[in-house]
């Protein structure tokens, strides 16, 4: 029997075509009945001569690929004789006990380990992102009670975080405060919540458009300091570097598996799920990066990631988390504030200053391509992208080394 097709689940959506059960083998089944907003997957099984059966997630949530993953998981334990259905049964029972028992008494500490349980790890597909805000929330109020919080409390940790962090970050501490007491109130432990008036002006505010780019000098400064900086560490180092010439996404490098790199070709190869644009990219690897690359294969030891995580953080990412970075760069105190997204900022604007056409630096970036060019013109433009990546991290190096960069800009040639 042939395998589903994302484009024919699509297609049925679309159409508007509800069914009962529709295998894609190993027991995945798809089930989209009418009253359903989406299609949901379902898994059979038999068990002691009994057929059995769970639902393993909505289409919306869970991808054709994430599913059957998830198929195969529950089929290995089902030969070792679990009963995957029971045990989610339980584990749900469970919960909503843990929940009844310790709502009178609740701590805003156990609340957030429960919104993480329940709401960030099923729902978000990156649920690292949420995390560090959360452990901001429970840092700063998580021994009260959940019932004795007011908004007091939750303006003064805004306030105390503004005055450590920057604007952005306590928004988004604002944003995660707003939802775990939402959740608790869902869960009848309060009966209203107390961070719903604080408006973002109680937070960091409304925030412009960023346009922090770093000059000449303050990149040289960057790999000065980051080379002095108590404990920031070489391979944190490594990872700015590849950043700032590679031009790419901090999830697209940190989530990196060592396979996708081919050296020889000086080629990297970042997959389509992992990418914003959810396509598929090639990027030409300029000589600079080839030996920063080798010096991480060789840090990374056995590990299949080219950034494994390190020994205190969290245990359930294989790569370093969305954090690490950040918490690097706060070491370096010879520059005023940046944050890591300002490096692909300086990336593009440095490749217009240098001459690289428009449509190239905002390919050199993975930027989708809107209007008639970005729908007809599926060109890859590696070749011009390998020649402007490499003229950006031979001004790089000049930064690094305290050479001179006495290049002539290169207009209309890349």
């Amino acid at each position: 029997m042939a395998k589903l097709t994302d484009i024919q689940i699509k297609s049925w959506i679309k159409k508007g075509e509800h069914f009962e059960g529709r295998t894609d083998g190993g027991g995945l089944y798809i089930c989209y009945r009418k009253e359903m907003a989406a299609p949901m997957w379902r898994f059979r099984y038999r068990l002691a001569g009994k057929q059995r059966q769970m639902f393993i997630g909505s289409y919306k949530d869970l991808p054709l690929v994430d599913a059957r993953r998830r198929a195969k998981e529950l089929s290995a334990r089902v030969s070792l004789g679990h009963d995957v259905a029971a045990e989610k049964q339980s584990r749900k029972i469970a919960a909503i006990a843990q929940i009844e028992a310790e709502k009178n008494r609740i701590t805003v500490a156990t609340l957030t380990e429960l919104y993480y349980k329940e709401r960030v790890l099923p729902k978000l597909k990156k649920p690292e992102q949420a995390l560090g805000h959360i452990n901001r929330l429970s840092a700063a109020l998580g021994k009260m009670l959940v019932e004795d919080v007011t908004g007091k409390h939750i303006n003064t940790m805004y306030q105390k975080d503004l005055a450590r962090s920057y604007p952005a970050s306590t928004n988004k501490l604002r944003e995660h405060t707003r939802r775990v007491f939402g959740f608790a109130v869902a869960q009848h432990i309060i009966p209203h919540n107390p961070a719903q008036w604080l408006d973002i002006s109680y937070a960091g505010g409304k925030q412009e458009p960023r346009e922090r780019t770093l000059s000449k000098e303050e990149l040289t400064a960057l790999f000065k300091d980051m080379t002095e900086a108590k404990g920031f560490g070489r391979d944190n180092y490594l990872t700015v570097k590849l950043l700032l010439i590679l031009c790419v996404r901090k999830s697209e490098l940190i989530k990196a598996l060592k396979s996708e790199f081919n050296l020889g070709t000086a080629i990297w190869t970042i997959v389509k799920h992992r990418t914003k644009t959810k396509s598929a990219i090639d990027i030409p690897l300029p000589a600079q990066t080839i030996e920063a690359l080798n010096e991480l294969f060789i840090r990374s030891a056995d590990s299949d990631n080219l950034l494994p995580a390190r020994s205190s953080q969290h245990k359930k990412l294989p790569h370093i988390s969305e954090a690490t970075l950040n918490k690097a760069l706060e070491k370096i105190t010879n520059i005023n504030h940046f944050t890591v997204h300002d490096l692909r900022r300086t990336a593009k604007t440095k490749l217009q200053e240098m001459g690289v056409d428009e449509f190239i630096s905002e390919r050199c970036l993975n930027h989708s391509i809107s209007g008639v060019a970005g729908t007809y013109g599926r060109h890859d433009f590696f070749d011009e992208r390998k020649k402007a990546l490499q003229l950006w991290a031979n001004y790089l190096e000049s930064c690094e080394t305290g050479k001179d960069w006495n290049v002539t800009p290169i207009r209309n040639a890349v």
